[in-house]
């Protein structure tokens, strides 16, 4: 990094009529960093949490390594995620064991599976608006960390709350529906619409109405149009380094408007009805990727350091044809040991690490301080249960991601004691954040140090 005499603030923005963006952290900013106390060296800690839904069956054979600590190999699922060894570790062991079910009741498997993976508290059975659940870990994380920034937290999917349809028998659909709570009682929507997380982000007209949105796209054919003059004026008291870092960012911004534009064009032709508003590309693979490019640009200009997402609900019926798999995975989930069943579900498995995969490709590609996003973030990538076909609860698929700010050491498999509650890793994981919790949900402690994931070996 080149130290160099200007001090430009951190929440440095652009602003030109109607618009405003944020910037990526630039050489120019340290000065003003130390001015607070802080080196840019040691990075800003973020927190993602990613979330597959369904389970992962026939986790020994595809997912978890024969072998623990670093002479491990990745199995089938976990190929995908093999150029980023170093900064990936395979979690075993860790559980979301649900209190039994009262007499009477449905068990309630997706609903616990996707409430309790945050949380580690199990739904309140009801279908009405009388919710009952937990405060889930990132939104524990963004009460801290949101404190610096302009959003506290993105909450995503690929999927509309709207698409609900089949919930577990006795409970409500917004169980299955999200994983972040914000308290006990409120459950907060995720957003799958590409055009409405990048106007969160970059601003939008001042209001919701459709026909303002649309005169507004008309107007500004993109944000980045109004900025010109100010970002060239920017430019001329920079150094080198600098302005190749904001053109990068710069055509970053402009990609991702133009594919979210592509999509919205594509939606006005004559198509076959389709369950997915205007915005949403035509494939699950385009849809996902431009979601973790949305998601690489917050944290770039620390809009947020806080991002969940879905990627898909639980009882999903989601078709993926762009991969040879025609058939709705919920159902297929069910496999009963149909190798055919296995095969499609196999390759659900490594689809989602093979995008999660792109995720990382970008985190890595992009520069933050003295390293780059990759080596400044904490990634809990899993699901709510194992074997899908009995809603199995535990030893969950579990991946730990990313450098935590200097606090991570990956390339290994770490198998924990029978009975470890994945809420224990939540505790371990915003105690490293800087969120100091006695308890969350039904953790009993922080990880045993022997096995501590965020302890530098």
């Amino acid at each position: 990094m080149i130290i160099t005499q200007k001090a430009l603030p951190r929440r440095a923005v652009l602003r030109g009529i109607g618009a405003a963006l944020a910037l990526p952290l630039l050489d120019a900013m340290v000065p003003a960093l130390r001015a607070i106390g802080k080196s840019a060296a040691q990075g800003t800690n973020r927190l993602g949490i990613v979330y597959v839904p369904n389970g992962v069956p026939h986790m020994a054979q595809h997912w978890t390594p024969a072998a623990e600590g670093t002479a491990f190999e990745f199995p089938a699922i976990l190929q995908p995620l093999a150029p980023f060894r170093d900064r990936v570790l395979v979690l075993s062991n860790l559980n979301s064991t649900p209190p039994p079910t009262p007499a009477g009741q449905d068990p309630g498997f997706h609903a616990r599976a996707s409430t309790r993976f945050l949380t580690g508290v199990p739904p309140k059975f009801t279908t009405g608006s009388d919710l009952m659940a937990g405060v889930s870990m990132d939104q524990i994380a963004a009460r801290e960390l949101g404190q610096q920034t302009q959003l506290a937290s993105l909450e995503l999917s690929m999927e509309s709350t709207e698409s609900a349809g089949t919930c577990d028998q006795g409970f409500s659909c917004a169980y299955t529906s999200t994983i972040s709570w914000r308290s006990a009682t409120t459950p907060l929507p995720m957003e799958n619409d590409p055009r409405a997380v990048f106007e969160r982000l970059f601003g939008d007209s001042g209001t919701t109405d459709s026909a303002a949105r649309q005169l507004r796209m008309q107007q500004q054919r993109s944000i980045l149009d109004s900025l010109t003059a100010t970002a060239a004026r920017l430019g001329r008291g920079l150094g080198a380094d600098d302005r190749s870092k904001l053109t990068e960012y710069f055509d970053a911004v402009r990609d991702v408007e133009r594919r979210i534009q592509n999509a919205e064009q594509q939606n006005t032709k004559e198509l076959p009805v389709v369950d997915h508003p205007a915005g949403i590309p035509a494939t699950f693979g385009e849809h996902a990727r431009l979601m973790y490019d949305l998601q690489v640009l917050a944290y770039q200009c620390d809009l947020t350091r806080v991002s969940t997402f879905m990627m898909g609900r639980e009882f999903t019926g989601r078709q993926y044809p762009e991969i040879g798999v025609p058939d709705a995975h919920h159902p297929i989930s069910h496999h009963q040991g149909d190798p055919e069943k296995l095969a499609k579900i196999l390759k659900i498995n490594s689809f989602h690490t093979e995008l999660f995969g792109y995720f990382l490709e970008k985190l890595q590609a992009t520069p933050d301080g003295d390293g780059t996003l990759l080596d400044h973030v904490t990634l809990v990538y899993g699901a709510g249960m194992s074997e899908s076909n009995s809603h199995d609860p535990h030893n969950l698929p579990i991946l730990l991601v990313g450098g935590s700010a200097g606090q991570l050491t990956g390339g290994r498999h770490l198998r924990y004691p029978e009975g470890t509650p994945l809420a224990n890793l939540h505790l371990t994981v915003l105690d490293k954040l800087g969120v100091r919790l006695d308890r969350i949900g039904d953790s009993t402690k922080e990880l045993d140090p022997r096995f501590d994931p965020l302890s530098v070996v």
